[in-house]
């Protein structure tokens, strides 16, 4: 069978988990990424009630939808970052990681609510009751690292590799304990290499993987929607790091249909303005080649899901929700099993 479809719930996390299960059925998904925030995954009560868990389970079995990563991208985004005000505004289901705001404080309590994560996540797949054909999917969660020098990203003043070292040093120093806190518990993470993360292209994903010592508990929630407006190979990406795509996101994006007053930096400017050089937009409607990254994942033998993170300020959400998982099994396929040109010579 063809890799589950399934739906990142982050950006629907105004709707009840049991409201949204409903849609997403409507819409044609076959499974749900659990966001760590709004109450489709509440990693406190995960991590400590069984209950809690199965109750998660009965609201997916009864809507005939499973679930093979949950996400806690605000969280993680806490653990590297020089914390301001903004943080404040993300962690609005983890205050407590917030606590007072001091910076130091903040960072330190979302490393704690991380490796949390990970015994939530544990909890919560080992309560998954009648397991199918996918199950041999590891345990995963997504999420986002921060990063203590994403500020330096343009190099002035002037700013040499030495200064850069420190950050990926304190990446190192931060995610390591929460890496190894994983591989105790059998659980991957998965990090979304993005622009504001310690990796936000493959030279910068190599040297994090460098700089965890090649930590087997770290990988890549492959996104090409992140990759694509760069100018970075989003299918090289693929081919670089196959033992580490441990879940995939399908998010399309276009670039060069602005106006040439906004560049690939953003230019200040909020999503959807048309004078912008790149903009999300809903799977299909953007200028990522999907067929390129289905045979890259085939040939690397990727059989997890493929999760649709929509976003795209143009469109009826619903609309493009329903479009996109259509989009997603049209483009999907299984690798062949034979030599096509198998038949032409007699092998006897």
């Amino acid at each position: 069978m063809s890799r589950p479809v399934t739906l990142f719930t982050g950006q629907w996390a105004d709707l009840p988990l049991t409201e949204l299960a409903k849609l997403a059925v409507e819409m044609g998904y076959e499974g749900l990424e659990l966001a760590c925030w709004g109450d489709h995954f509440e990693v406190d009560k995960a991590a400590e009630d069984e209950a809690y868990c199965k109750n998660i389970w009965d609201i997916l079995n009864e809507h005939k939808l499973d679930c093979y990563a949950v996400s806690n991208h605000l969280v993680g985004q806490c653990v590297c970052d020089p914390i301001d005000a903004r943080h404040e505004s993300i962690l609005f289901s983890a205050m407590d990681v917030w606590g007072d705001g001091e910076a130091e404080g903040v960072r330190q309590r979302a490393a704690e609510k991380m490796i949390t994560t990970g015994k939530a996540a544990r909890n919560f797949f080992n309560a998954k009751p009648d397991r199918g054909e996918f199950d041999a999917f590891p345990a995963t969660v997504n999420g986002f690292t921060g990063s203590s020098i994403w500020h330096s990203i343009y190099a002035f003043p002037p700013t040499d590799q030495a200064y850069w070292n420190k950050g990926f040093e304190d990446f190192a120093t931060r995610w390591k304990p929460i890496l190894d806190a994983y591989d105790e518990l059998d659980v991957n993470f998965a990090l979304e290499v993005h622009p504001t993360e310690i990796a936000f292209d493959i030279a910068s994903a190599e040297t994090a993987i460098k700089a965890i010592g090649g930590h087997k508990r770290f990988g890549f929630n492959y996104d090409p929607s992140h990759l694509g407006y760069q100018g970075v190979d989003y299918v090289k990406f693929i081919r670089t790091f196959a033992d580490r795509i441990f879940h995939v996101h399908m998010k399309d994006v276009w670039w060069g249909h602005g106006d040439g007053t906004v560049g690939v930096f953003g230019g200040h400017t909020d999503f959807a303005d048309p004078r912008r050089f790149w903009d999300f937009r809903s799977l299909g409607h953007g200028d990522i080649n999907f067929e390129e990254i289905i045979v890259a994942l085939n040939d690397i033998n990727y059989q997890g899901p493929l999760s649709v993170e929509w976003e795209d300020s143009r469109m009826d959400r619903v609309h493009g929700g329903t479009e996109a998982a259509a989009f997603v099994k049209t483009c999907d396929f299984k690798p062949s099993a034979i030599a096509f040109d198998g038949q032409f010579s007699d092998n006897d």
